[in-house]
């Protein structure tokens, strides 16, 4: 059964599947597209599966792969490039 953390995980899947930046409704889309089975089996989560992916987002900031808000367009994540 999927959980909070999933969400963390699944977000940086749709991230990086849209080349790194995303409007908060096609990560969700993609979210859903491809994990729509594990969030109808994960109880409580199904309901609340929206919010939470901000959440998701909050903590991938906090861990430095996602940009500040201030630093992103309004309603778009986006990953913080990598080093080459």
């Amino acid at each position: 059964m999927a959980d909070k953390n999933d969400l963390v995980e699944w977000l940086l899947e749709a991230l990086r599947a849209n080349g790194g930046r995303s409007s908060i409704v096609d990560a969700c889309k993609h979210v859903w597209s491809h994990h729509d089975a594990d969030l109808r089996r994960s109880g409580d989560l199904f309901y609340t599966w929206q919010y939470d992916i901000r959440w998701a987002a909050y903590r991938l900031r906090k861990q430095g792969l996602v940009r500040p808000e201030a630093a992103s367009p309004r309603g778009v994540w986006e990953l913080v490039p990598t080093p080459r």
